[in-house]
């Protein structure tokens, strides 16, 4: 009698009919099986993937995820045995990226030990449309990213607050884009640029004969939005008495237009930002108190700059593709993203586009300098040279000489540093010249305050 064969299904058979992108990964960050939906997201064979570690095929990094500040579902799984959900930025083999939810559950052996960590895939942004995408991985940008894929599926009103310059109208287009109406319009209304009168009439529309001018009937923004997302920009601008009539709109889904007797009813997402703390204008009676908390239901607070550096390489070459004749630009040398990481950026990511979109276009050669750049808090654009130095006269340093070392001063400190840096626009050999030390002795300070702040954060 003959011995049936072995039906007994393969684990690759067995993962290959998972719908998302899947592995499993040992302790040592080792995948030691990968579905065929992984290899074709991440453009490799199967022999490839297997055997290789984890954070070398996702991340391309030479170390795993959380010593660059990342949360390590592995770790988390191996550590606790519970699963977790994470947000992470992965590359393809292309180079690539996408911010994707993991979802990591543990593999137990007969003892109840954790053997392999399950790691499924879902991908949140679209590669089709890339003006949508947001830009970084540092554990604050993840952080933000997490929290605008958990409340953009909802109707959920949502309030965006963040400095000047740091892409509050970026992060409403994301959520629009990955929320329910995405079809539907996106509409904005900047209410620091129009007066009372106006803004009423372009938010909510106005009836013919509602006002001197009104010679026919408006369509307001509102109505425009129907369907869709509604962002209004600078909301702490809003006049008292629209405030009024927009805290209705949020309660009942209806208003009146200018002039208007009947109540319309439209079905519009608000999504609203400021740069202000409206918790301090309610105090002070310029923000509606009850208007506050129908806004502040998801109030998401947007980083600056100067809180998540590490995503700066990466907005940086984002810029630069983005420029005229961008993709024929250079990689940055790293003295030039040296020169990037030294600066504060109290414009936020709108003025680091600044200085790169200025330092493409002074750059007449191939490559990027740091006599490109120009920081605009300390510096001009020299016209006759074309350089970008702003480097005290004989006059300024006989005012202020905390750019020098003080008699009998061995080291340097912080100030003197900074100073130096920002008066030379960032050029170390020439805040060099003007500390009186070597190139390299500058070179190992502003690695040595690099580290200071890296292990501070």
């Amino acid at each position: 009698m003959s011995k049936k064969p072995d039906r007994t299904p393969q684990c690759r058979d067995v993962i290959n009919l998972v719908p998302e992108p899947f592995v499993l990964i040992d302790s040592n960050y080792q995948i030691v099986a990968a579905n065929r939906n992984y290899c074709e997201k991440y453009d490799m064979d199967e022999s490839e993937v297997v055997g290789n570690f984890c954070y070398k095929v996702s991340h391309h990094t030479d170390e795993p995820c959380h010593l660059h500040g990342e949360h390590c579902p592995l770790r988390t799984v191996f550590d606790t045995g519970q699963e977790t959900e994470v947000i992470h930025e992965h590359f393809d083999k292309k180079g690539r990226s996408e911010h994707v939810q993991l979802r990591a559950q543990p593999i137990l052996d007969d003892d109840g030990e954790v053997m392999y960590m399950a790691e499924s895939i879902y991908c949140l942004d679209d590669r089709s449309a890339d003006e949508h995408r947001l830009i970084g991985r540092s554990p604050v940008m993840m952080h933000l990213v997490s929290l605008l894929q958990r409340v953009a599926p909802t109707r959920t009103t949502v309030l965006l607050h963040g400095e000047s310059g740091t892409g509050k109208e970026k992060v409403a287009e994301y959520v629009h884009h990955f929320s329910n109406c995405h079809e539907g319009p996106y509409i904005i209304v900047d209410s620091s640029t129009l007066g009372e009168q106006l803004i009423e009439s372009e938010l909510f529309g106005h009836e013919k004969g509602a006002f001197t001018g009104a010679t026919g009937r408006k369509t307001g923004l509102m109505e425009a939005a129907d369907k869709g997302t509604l962002f209004i920009d600078e909301i702490s601008e809003l006049p008292l008495p629209l405030q009024t009539k927009l805290l209705r709109f949020l309660e009942t889904g209806t208003y009146r237009p200018v002039g208007g007797t009947d109540y319309k009813s439209v079905d519009v997402r608000i999504i609203a930002a400021t740069n202000k703390n409206l918790r301090k204008m309610v105090e002070e009676g310029e923000f509606r108190n009850d208007l506050f908390f129908r806004l502040t239901a998801f109030p998401v607070d947007i980083p600056p700059l100067r809180e998540r550096k590490d995503d700066i390489p990466a907005l940086a070459e984002h810029f630069l593709l983005q420029f005229e004749g961008g993709e024929n630009q250079l990689p940055l040398s790293q003295e030039v993203i040296e020169a990037l990481l030294m600066y504060d950026y109290p414009g936020n990511v709108r003025e680091l586009r600044n200085i790169l979109e200025r330092a493409s276009i002074l750059a007449t050669n191939t490559s990027i300098s740091v006599d490109h750049m120009i920081f605009e808090q300390f510096t001009y654009i020299d016209a006759k040279s074309e350089v970008v130095v702003r480097a005290p006269d004989s006059d300024e340093l006989a005012r202020d000489d905390s750019y020098l070392l003080s008699k009998g001063q061995q080291r340097l400190d912080r100030k003197q540093i900074l100073n130096a840096l920002r008066t030379c626009n960032g050029n170390r050999v020439r805040a060099a010249t003007m500390l009186g030390v070597s190139e390299r002795t500058m070179y190992r300070y502003v690695r040595k305050m690099r580290e200071e702040m890296e292990t501070s954060t």
